[in-house]
């Protein structure tokens, strides 16, 4: 999906808008009778970051697992409507979930790496693609870890165990994990809340370089880190989208009395 806008004081140019990585096209899902997501009509720009914000249980972390179909895995899980990634649609049965995998990674709330050595945590998943060079192995697990801001504390200790790493460096360890087999999105889901002040700070120094290149999405409960990094943010309540605008209008001026009523704190 592309748009056209004029910006700047040259109004007779026009400029093409970023395009639309996902787009959720009246998105719903139930957890047995539990209606869990109502409704959703959400689009993701690429090479941004997008916030997912509401109190606990609105969906937040629900909606971030059905883009790379990881809400499949409960059992008592139905879906209405259509998930659109790159104009295909994800929930269609001729969209293989691994290719779907390969294009969106994620990263989660607690920092989950293999019990293996660094080096063999981010070779994993080019392995499993079928790299078994060492020579290209060496240069992916280079590359992923550099890209992640990790590669200068841990190039001496690429055979230890990436459980020796702090909670800091193993979360920047899995989004270089993440980042080996080249995806398209990166998933967040709360990726900061385990860490102390320091590492959460380099993890967001990490995200604005990122998005660059990649196209992210971050749940967070936290609207200070939503502000400071995110370009749009999404304000979910009660399984409904209620607004989504770009980040300095949705906290200046918010749309939508409950999105104020939110981030001024009289709920949630």
């Amino acid at each position: 999906m592309n748009f056209k806008l004029v910006i700047g004081l040259d109004k007779e140019k026009e400029v093409e808008a970023k395009k639309t990585v996902f787009n959720t096209d009246d998105l719903n899902l139930w957890y047995g009778d539990t209606h869990a997501l109502k409704n959703i009509n959400l689009p993701i720009y690429e090479r941004e970051v997008t916030a997912i914000i509401g109190p606990s249980g609105c969906g937040k972390s629900t909606l971030l697992k059905t883009l790379n179909r990881m809400v499949e895995l409960v059992e008592i899980v139905r879906l209405s409507g259509n998930i659109q990634y790159r104009d295909r649609n994800i929930l269609d049965k001729s969209f293989r979930v691994e290719e779907l995998r390969t294009k969106v990674g994620m990263v989660f709330q607690k920092p989950n790496p293999f019990p293996k050595s660094i080096y063999d945590n981010i070779a994993y998943g080019p392995r499993i693609h079928g790299i078994k060079n060492k020579k290209i192995l060496d240069q992916i697990v280079e590359k992923s870890l550099r890209s992640a801001a990790i590669w200068d504390e841990v190039k001496d200790r690429l055979k230890e165990n990436a459980y020796g790493l702090s909670g800091g460096q193993q979360q920047r360890l899995c989004m270089a994990r993440a980042l080996a087999i080249e995806p398209d999105v990166i998933l967040m889901d709360e990726p900061t809340s385990a860490l102390d002040p320091k590492s959460t700070l380099k993890v967001e120094q990490l995200i604005q370089e990122l998005k660059k290149d990649y196209s992210i999405i971050i749940v967070t409960h936290n609207m200070q880190q939503a502000a400071r990094i995110s370009d749009r943010t999404a304000f979910m309540l009660n399984g409904e989208l209620i607004e989504l605008n770009e980040t300095n209008r949705l906290f200046s001026t918010p749309a939508d009395q409950r999105t104020e009523d939110y981030i001024t704190g009289r709920f949630g």
